[in-house]
């Protein structure tokens, strides 16, 4: 079939044969007069942050800002005041920290848990992964009063295996942590951390509504020490590795629990 060719014009029909100048001139007759156009182009305004994410520059959307690391730059977040003392997460440089978490990782209360017992390349190749990923997972040392006593990743849930096994939602944070030293055990340490960490979070990243935790149900110190910190346990979760309890700390309930 041919394309539907455009109708002709019947003989007789009247029609107005008009310049595009002429059409122009008339259209603009009356209008107000325009001021003559600037050839000096318009200042280059320094950008600014939109509620949406997005970077306006003279007022034009300039780039989608992308989430970075995935966590909104961990390495940046404020330390806290607690009652044991000034807390602040500091991400793990692999030189530097590696001995200290070896150790840690050997520690039979730990490694009952962790299973990153052994050699130093145990704990090593554990940390690159998270390292040199795309950032959903950030390695940090928890510095009390400047002195690390604690280990925390703090990791996207949402993009994690772990939302294959409860509903997820954008954005949600996962924490998962380790108190390093035998005298910081036993005596509310971890309570009072997980709640700093978990107010860190929906400080620092405004789009996470939630902060989750799946420790070990056999663990029991733990699942309290999430409990005391303001989590609610939501479920009972079989992970390919542990059955484990998940618990929450929902922004809105925040201080409330």
């Amino acid at each position: 079939m041919s394309p539907t060719r455009p109708p002709v014009d019947p003989p007789g029909d009247d029609t107005l044969d008009l310049r595009v100048d002429d059409l122009v001139a008339l259209l603009t007759r009356g209008a107000p007069p325009q001021p003559p156009a600037d050839p000096t182009p318009a200042p280059d305004v320094p950008a600014t942050s939109a509620p949406s994410g997005v970077l306006f520059r003279g007022g034009l959307p300039h780039r989608e800002l992308l989430d970075g690391d995935l966590l909104d730059s961990v390495a940046s977040w404020s330390p806290a005041a607690t009652p044991a003392g000034s807390f602040r997460l500091a991400p793990v440089r692999l030189e530097r920290d590696l001995p200290l978490l070896v150790r840690w990782m050997n520690d039979p209360a730990v490694s009952a848990f962790w299973e990153l017992a052994g050699p130093e390349t145990v704990t090593a190749e554990h940390l690159r992964a998270q390292l040199e990923g795309d950032g959903r997972s950030v390695p940090c040392l928890g510095l009390l009063d400047g002195t690390p006593m604690s280990y925390f990743e703090i990791y996207r849930a949402d993009l994690d295996p772990l939302a294959r096994h409860y509903p997820a939602r954008p954005h949600d944070t996962g924490v998962h942590l380790l108190i390093g030293g035998v005298t910081d055990r036993g005596r509310g340490i971890g309570t009072t951390l997980l709640r700093a960490v978990a107010d860190l979070i929906l400080d620092h990243r405004p789009r996470c509504t939630r902060v989750l935790a799946e420790p070990d149900l056999r663990n029991t110190p733990s699942v309290s020490a999430f409990l005391g910190g303001g989590f609610r346990y939501a479920a009972e979760v079989d992970l390919p590795d542990k059955r484990a309890a998940l618990m929450i700390r929902d922004r809105a309930l925040r201080h409330v629990l």
